[in-house]
């Protein structure tokens, strides 16, 4: 493990981590173009390479980040545990490594950041997501809308910077796969904390993703249980009404029937 922050020479205000899988393609630049930051943000930068089997470890030693390496692949979300945990700075900020993001817009985030637990790159865009996305994107956004009470500008923008000590205390909550943004997000938002959200603009993705539809589906289970967990009732109410309204109707079709039959 190399222990050489990116950013700067003075002590690190800022740790930065980076989940990584099968990216050697595109972590080279990222790190550069962080790397051109270095007179802003005092950060230190972690790699988390999650059992990659090209260059992805190899590159972002070379440029300088620190690296941990899982034996083999855990997912998106425990990556971003590792170097969470491997933090100890006052903030985090957590970065894909696929270069969708521009590293630039850490310094929006980041001018904001002390007055906030969690603050959020908000995507001005998603041309660059896939068409057969939109619709299930669109369906989890207005399911976690409604569940957590709150309108969430983006659900799960892998841009984001956490107050450490807080996401701390719900690592064990989040996911270990690629929904580890929205129920980190999901649980901020239904404890109460401090959010912000700033906008950001998006590239395409350098490499193949690795997201499919059960994904999405697992994104769907995992939303309704971090709301389970913290606001029950916002669940079981709807439910609950649901199933008596089915039960009135179809109690009263067959009294309507029965009664039409009587009287012929």
């Amino acid at each position: 493990m190399v222990n050489i922050p990116v950013f700067g020479k003075k002590k690190p205000q800022l740790t930065i981590v980076i989940p990584a899988y099968n990216e050697e393609e595109s972590i080279g630049g990222v790190l550069e173009q962080l790397a051109a930051l270095r007179e802003d943000i005092p950060a230190r930068v972690i790699v988390v390479d999650d059992g990659s089997a090209d260059r992805t470890a190899a590159i972002a030693e070379a440029a300088g980040a620190e690296v941990i390496r899982h034996r083999r692949n855990k997912g998106y979300g425990a990556a971003l545990k590792t170097g969470i945990r491997e933090a100890d700075t006052e903030f985090v900020l957590t970065l894909d490594a696929d270069g969708q993001y521009r590293p630039v817009d850490i310094l929006k985030l980041w001018e904001v950041a002390a007055d906030f637990d969690m603050v959020s790159g908000r995507r001005t865009q998603l041309l660059h997501s896939a068409l057969w996305r939109m619709p299930g994107k669109w369906a989890l956004g207005w399911l976690a809308n409604f569940l957590s009470r709150t309108r969430i500008p983006d659900l799960n923008s892998g841009l984001r910077i956490f107050r450490r000590e807080v996401i701390s205390r719900y690592l064990h909550l989040c996911a270990d796969r690629f929904s580890f943004s929205t129920t980190s997000t999901l649980i901020i938002m239904n404890r109460g904390y401090a959010v912000a959200y700033e906008p950001i603009q998006v590239n395409s993705r350098q490499g193949k993703s690795t997201v499919s539809l059960m994904t999405g589906y697992e994104t769907f289970l995992l939303i309704l249980r971090v709301v389970l967990l913290f606001d029950p009732l916002r669940v079981f109410v709807p439910a609950s009404l649901l199933l008596v309204i089915s039960g009135i109707l179809l109690g009263i079709y067959p009294y309507f029937i029965l009664k039409k039959g009587l009287t012929t």
